[in-house]
């Protein structure tokens, strides 16, 4: 296959280096975050442009609630901030809006627009951007541990193939991620995605997130098409 065509279908960001960012240019941290906003705008429109149909952006997780208060309350308010000024673009583009993670940390205004933003654009195909909020890889494991003992008993637990186990995961629905990049030169995946990303492709970049536009996410797609998946077996 030609590698322009090996277009990744799930595309994951762990968006990293605001903080580093701001403190390179004397500034608060607040002002790293909000220049990372117009990233998120970019790879959304990077994204359509090269026929990726899921693109997952790791916003906030759930240890991130130790962070102070005052940027949390900040981080949160961008999240309003963005939906009431993305509805539109997103309806427009035909791009579907989805929030995964623990929401019950989460304020009621915000999940109420949340819900708003996911019921308007739940009929959109060409794009869906998937926000992880309050989210961790460890609680999402346990959760479905949960919910799948709940509804089907320990001995049906017995037995429970890895792909009905999926069912029961927030992404439930959600292919697993083709390729994750990870910003600002950090090599983990800070406990995202443990059980999706188990044959996904890792890409790190040096690049600090306010500063990954379309030319670094296209530049990641044409790495990801060079990459030979093997999935632990022999070509």
């Amino acid at each position: 296959m030609d590698n322009t065509e090996r277009i990744p279908v799930h595309v994951s960001i762990i968006m990293d280096g605001n903080g580093r960012w701001a403190k390179a240019r004397g500034k608060e941290r607040v002002a790293g975050h909000m220049e990372g906003v117009g990233s998120v705008r970019a790879v959304v429109e990077a994204a359509c442009e090269t026929g990726v149909k899921y693109l997952s952006l790791y916003a906030f997780s759930e240890e991130n609630w130790g962070r102070p208060a005052a940027e949390v309350d900040t981080l949160m308010s961008l999240m309003m901030k963005s939906i009431r000024e993305e509805c539109a673009t997103f309806l427009k583009n035909d791009i579907r809006f989805v929030v995964l993670g623990n929401r019950a940390r989460l304020s009621d205004k915000l999940n109420a627009a949340i819900d708003g933003m996911m019921d308007q654009t739940a009929h959109c195909k060409r794009l869906t951007v998937i926000v992880f909020l309050s989210y961790s890889g460890k609680w999402d494991i346990l959760q479905a541990a949960a919910k799948a003992s709940a509804e089907l008993g320990p001995e049906a637990m017995a037995t429970l193939s890895e792909e009905d186990f999926s069912k029961y995961l927030v992404t439930a629905g959600i292919p697993d991620p083709d390729l994750l990049i990870r910003t600002s030169g950090e090599q983990r995946i800070s406990n995202y995605l443990l059980w999706q990303c188990a044959y996904t492709e890792f890409l790190f970049t040096d690049v600090l997130w306010p500063d990954f536009r379309k030319e670094e996410f296209k530049a990641a797609l044409a790495e990801y098409a060079r990459r030979d998946r093997r999935y632990g077996k022999v070509k």
